[in-house]
């Protein structure tokens, strides 16, 4: 069985300045559907590694929580009432030459929005549609969670936005009706809404984009069968009080099961979970899983089927990670480094994969410099010093 993050792309030329339309037809220069509930990037092929009982995390204080009142809601209600702190979040990702659709939960009135890391992963550049008054802002990234798949952007210049109510997902129970609200396959406009019930909680996926050979464990899912869509990604998963509890992260059908066993299956991130991380984050305290500020750049492409720059599926001897390309002016450029050499080290440590490239320079930001060592494919050694540049997020 195959689980999708909830995300929309599609090939696009380098960085354009305007958002794209995400409803446009497929082909040259229009975008195209590219996973369940992941943004930027590529789908997120998560396959369901297994139902672990990894207990649901309680964040600390929910600090943006506040209560909807005893009754319950219609689903026209929760919409209503959850629509105006939300925001579209579209992403150009300029090494692929894509852009890619998602959503995201205002915080504050001054534009902190809430998403998927997955939804700004790769981006060069990220804009952000506010629902409530439909004005187009560019955001930064404040922070980001890869572990557990949450990102913290800020909307520049933004003051007076209506804010998501927030709730207490460990009060969450199997059976409880949900609504899952977004920008479903990156059409923009009213959020979609889609129904369903909690059927698991505490769940354990494995997370993976198509194509590539990387992919993330995420643990203590609530697991709902509502039917969320390409773009829902970063999008919050609503009770019936009209709280927040949960952000909407993957989807699947279940593709190998009979017509009458097959069900919707997705995941979202307990919104105690994300709310912790947004305290680490809004606190600038980076960890071996949490990044602070802007994501620091080599400019080294590790996969030839136009994965990107940082990432992808690189040829590997074991002993170094193959080079398929080098950005033009970026730092593993002006080193000397070209398609074919292998990338031995990086900042004193060994390396022998992709993802070990990404994990240290999760450690840096940009104009850091640190040491990279190669061997070209003569077979001749190389060390030099590099300076970091700024890249798009991890």
């Amino acid at each position: 069985m195959s689980v999708n993050h909830d995300e929309q792309a599609a090939g696009q030329p380098a960085q354009p300045s305007e958002p794209m339309d995400p409803g446009s037809p497929s082909g040259p220069g229009n975008d195209t559907p590219r996973g369940l509930l992941r943004r930027p990037r590529q789908h997120r092929a998560l396959a369901l590694a297994a139902v672990a009982i990894v207990g649901a995390v309680a964040g600390g204080g929910v600090a943006y929580a506040a209560s909807a009142g005893p009754g319950t809601m219609t689903t026209a209600q929760i919409r209503s009432a959850t629509n105006p702190g939300l925001v579209d979040v579209v992403t150009t990702l300029g090494y692929q030459q894509a852009k890619a659709a998602g959503t995201g939960v205002v915080l504050t009135s001054t534009g902190e929005v809430l998403t998927n890391n997955h939804v700004i992963k790769g981006a060069t550049s990220i804009k952000a549609v506010d629902i409530g008054n439909g004005r187009t802002y560019t955001a930064k990234v404040v922070g980001y969670d890869t572990s557990h798949d949450i990102a913290v952007i800020q909307l520049q210049g933004a003051s007076g936005l209506k804010t998501a109510t927030l709730g207490d997902s460990t009060s969450v129970k199997v059976g409880d009706k949900v609504v899952g609200i977004g920008n479903a396959l990156g059409r923009g406009g009213t959020p979609s809404a889609a129904t369903g019930r909690v059927t698991a909680l505490g769940q354990a996926i494995t997370a993976s984009d198509e194509g590539s050979s990387s992919s993330e464990q995420l643990h203590g899912m609530i697991q709902t069968n509502a039917n969320i869509q390409p773009g829902d990604s970063g999008g919050p998963l609503v009770n019936n009080h009209g709280q927040v509890i949960g952000i909407d992260t993957a989807g699947s059908t279940g593709i190998h099961l009979t017509a009458k066993q097959a069900k919707t299956q997705a995941f979202s991130v307990p919104i105690n979970t994300a709310v912790s991380v947004v305290h680490q984050i809004e606190s600038g305290s980076s960890s071996a899983t949490v990044h602070i500020g802007a994501t620091a750049f080599l400019g080294v492409q590790l996969s030839s089927g136009g994965a990107g720059f940082e990432g992808g599926l690189p040829g590997s001897t074991g002993a170094g990670v193959t080079v398929a390309g080098a950005l033009a002016g970026s730092p593993v450029a002006n080193a000397g480094l070209q398609a074919g050499d292998q990338i031995t080290s990086l900042a004193g440590h060994e390396i022998t994969s992709a993802s070990q490239i990404q994990s240290v320079l999760g450690n840096y930001h940009p104009g850091d410099r640190i040491s990279i060592g190669w061997v070209d494919q003569a077979g001749q050694p190389h060390t030099s010093a590099v300076a970091l540049a700024n890249g798009p997020a991890a």
